[in-house]
């Protein structure tokens, strides 16, 4: 790895496209010096928001002449987008002019392209997007977040394995794992969901805890907790409409009156720590974990901040190693 490091950048992905990803992207560059980025997109529509940038030095502009729509479906994206954004941003991974990828574009096409192009560790049939989530004891990883709307009993024991091995990189010595069902007893659950209890519990490489439900996801009870996509998708949305709503909520009712006002000055600093703590921005950027390099899904619907941190999480796995040291403990785990 270079001294500087460069992060591929897709600016065409998400809700918002280069107007919110080129912003986002030269905050990154005042704020990490060491790095370099490569913004591929339309270059007629990247030109116009850098031009006056001092950073602009440090950007390397790939031009692409397609885009990956929001709502196609994956396997068309696949076959037919290569000459996208999505395709050329992982194509700079791939071929080493980038230390890291990072997209806010199509879930499934980025799952897709990047198992093509920059394939899965040994022994990993499918990536999964799992990132840290918020708990009353610290940090918690959840995955799948969205990557994988139907997963075999097989794969939720192999997610299981990634998330309990990223949690030892992290430096939990012992994560404790549990699995996402409608109920803790074992009784509980679609077949599926009873034949992966069975497979975890058996397994020698993880501790398992069982069953865990909605209401426990913050509690801090365990380190990983593993679920398909689709039920990881919907507890993410829920849990950032959730907290979206509170603090709504919590600014009308201190600016409702005079009296209300007053409490809400007392109580500034001790919101002002709450928001910063449950900002969903803040969570922002997923890894897709179990591909051989990095590669980071931003929220579709990120603000710019969002995306800012999205790109600070791809530092943080640049820096950890991640992959590599991913493989290394799944080497272990499974010798």
């Amino acid at each position: 790895m270079s001294l500087s490091q460069n992060i591929s950048v897709d600016v065409m992905g998400g809700d918002f496209g280069p107007r919110l990803c080129v912003p986002a992207t030269l905050k990154f560059l005042q704020y990490f010096p060491q790095y370099t980025v490569s913004m591929v997109g339309y270059r007629s529509q990247i030109l116009p928001l850098i031009e006056h940038s001092s950073f602009k030095p440090r950007i390397s502009i790939v031009d692409a002449q397609q885009t990956v729509d929001m709502a196609e479906r994956p396997g068309s994206a696949y076959r037919h987008k290569r000459q996208s954004s999505m395709w050329k941003a992982l194509e700079l991974l791939t071929e080493g002019q980038a230390d890291a990828c990072i997209s806010a574009g199509n879930t499934g096409a980025l799952m897709a392209m990047s198992r093509h192009l920059v394939g899965t560790i040994e022994g990993m049939s499918r990536p999964a997007i799992c990132k840290p989530m918020p708990t009353a004891s610290g940090d918690c990883y959840l995955l799948d977040m969205g990557a994988n709307l139907n997963c075999s009993p097989e794969q939720l024991l192999q997610f299981a394995i990634m998330g309990s091995a990223l949690a030892k990189v992290n430096g939990c010595l012992s994560p404790k794992v549990a699995l996402m069902n409608i109920g803790a007893e074992t009784t509980k659950g679609n077949n599926d969901i009873r034949q992966t209890y069975n497979l975890m519990k058996e397994h020698s490489g993880i501790d398992f805890q069982g069953f865990i439900e909605g209401n426990q996801l913050y509690s801090g009870a365990v380190d990983v907790i593993v679920c398909d996509g689709f039920v990881g998708n919907v507890a993410l949305k829920v849990s950032e409409g959730a907290a979206s709503f509170i603090l709504n909520s919590l600014k009308q009712e201190f600016t409702s009156s005079i009296f209300r006002k007053a409490l809400g000055l007392i109580n500034h600093y001790v919101l002002k720590r709450w928001r910063e703590r449950f900002d969903p921005s803040k969570y922002n950027g997923a890894a897709l974990l179990g591909l051989k390099k990095i590669v980071v899904k931003s929220h579709g619907g990120a603000t710019t901040q969002g995306f800012y941190q999205a790109l600070v999480t791809a530092t943080q796995q640049v820096n950890a190693h991640i992959p590599a040291q991913l493989e290394k403990c799944l080497s272990l785990n499974t010798a």
